[in-house]
């Protein structure tokens, strides 16, 4: 899939990349993502105390789950020239964080993944994770196109869409998403004062007070 047409099926609130949190209990640097989150001065302390709490919750997603989530993600945005696949970005950490504190989301994507799994293993006797990279994409492209999709896989549809817009705001709310679609944010400028062709248009002119004493910066 294209990478930069997944940033356009974004529908849900964007979250801030800083409340990712580490998804595996083995992972050497989870007590230092535990540290980090809410960090900050634009985080209020309700914020703080309410992203340390989700934080140290238990895991939502087994770990096959997180192995499909994975490779959803990758499917969805994969590595390129321009910059690194949705697990580089820390993607499927973010949705296990995203879960835990929007909870409506549990049961469609857990339920999404089992579909996922059950219709694996009715085409192919194995499950989603257990499949090559052809028999993958057979699966999902016939869920990753709403209007072309069949009826007897709309539950597949409603969860690749779901992973897909979690995928795109999780991705593109990191350095590395602003950096891939060539976001640049606030950054200082110079500006030259009113085109000539502008003043000329309304009859205008700077004095030559203006001009010898405000500073002009060259294009």
């Amino acid at each position: 899939m294209n990478r930069r047409e997944s940033i356009k099926a974004l529908v849900i609130t964007s979250v801030a990349a800083g409340t990712i949190a580490s998804a595996c209990n083995t992972n050497p640097k989870k007590s230092e993502e535990k540290k980090a989150l809410g960090t900050g001065p634009d985080r209020m302390s309700e914020e703080k105390l309410h992203e340390q709490k989700i934080a140290e919750e238990e895991n939502f997603f087994t770990v096959d789950e997180m192995a499909s989530i994975a490779i959803l993600a990758d499917i969805i945005i994969p590595k390129d020239d321009v910059s690194g696949s949705a697990t580089d970005a820390n993607v499927p950490e973010f949705i296990e964080y995203i879960v835990k504190d929007m909870p409506k989301h549990q049961v469609p994507m857990r339920g999404g993944l089992r579909w996922l799994d059950v219709r694996c293993l009715k085409k192919f006797n194995k499950s989603f994770k257990m499949c090559d990279g052809s028999q993958r994409m057979l699966v999902i492209d016939e869920i990753a196109y709403p209007k072309k999709a069949k009826p007897e896989v709309l539950q597949g549809v409603n969860f690749f869409s779901l992973m897909r817009n979690l995928t795109a705001t999780g991705f593109y709310t990191t350095e590395m998403g602003y950096k891939d679609i060539g976001y640049m944010g606030n950054v200082p400028n110079q500006w030259n004062g009113v085109p000539d062709d502008v003043l000329k248009q309304y009859g205008l002119s700077y004095t030559e007070k203006e001009l010898k004493e405000c500073i002009s910066f060259d294009s």
